[in-house]
C-alpha cells in the first residue's frame, strides 16, 4: 500500500450535500480512521457518546450505536456486540443525538434508523424494528404514526 493516498474532489452544482465515496480492495483500520476524520470534521456538533465499560470510560461514535434503551433503572447503550451502561436520561439523548439518524420509538427506547434492516407491518396497528444484527425491538403504538410520516418523508 502507498504512503499516499489519491484524492479526488469534484465541485459540481448538482450536488446539495457533501457526498463522499472511498474506493479501496479491503476494508482496514486505516479505511476506519479515514471515516471517522471526515465524520469529526463534518458533525463535531454530534460529539461521540461517552459510556462506562466496568471501570473504564469509552467514547462511542453515535453511528456505532444500534439503540438506547432503559433496562430496570440503567439506561444502556448498545452496538453491534456490546452493550454499556451510559449516565444521563432518555430525554437528554433524543435532545443530544443527531435526529436525522435516531428515532425515539418508546418511553424506554431510541434506535438508530440507519441500523435498521427492516421494519414488520404485518402485526395490526405496531410495528417491529429488525436490526441489521439480528436483534429485534417495537414501536409503541403512540408513536406509529410519527414514525411512518418520517418514513415518508426520508431519513
Amino acid at each position: 500500500m502507498k504512503d499516499i493516498m489519491d484524492v479526488n474532489v469534484i465541485v459540481d452544482d448538482k450536488y446539495e450535500d457533501t457526498f463522499v465515496n472511498i474506493y479501496t480492495k479491503k476494508h482496514t483500520e486505516q479505511i476506519d480512521n479515514i471515516i471517522y476524520s471526515i465524520e469529526n470534521a463534518a458533525k463535531n456538533k454530534y460529539p461521540p457518546i461517552p459510556v462506562y465499560d466496568n471501570d473504564n470510560l469509552k467514547f462511542i461514535s453515535q453511528r456505532e450505536v444500534y439503540r438506547i434503551k432503559i433496562e430496570g433503572r440503567n439506561v444502556i447503550l448498545e452496538t453491534e456486540k456490546e452493550s454499556y451502561t451510559v449516565k444521563g436520561t432518555m430525554a437528554r439523548f433524543e435532545e443530544e443525538l443527531d435526529s436525522e439518524r435516531f428515532f425515539r420509538i418508546s418511553q424506554s427506547e431510541i434506535v438508530n434508523l440507519y441500523k435498521v434492516d427492516s421494519f414488520d407491518f404485518s402485526i395490526k396497528g405496531n410495528i417491529g424494528v429488525v436490526f441489521d444484527n439480528g436483534t429485534r425491538s417495537f414501536v409503541a403504538r403512540r408513536c406509529v404514526k410519527s414514525l411512518r410520516d418520517k418514513l415518508k418523508n426520508g431519513i
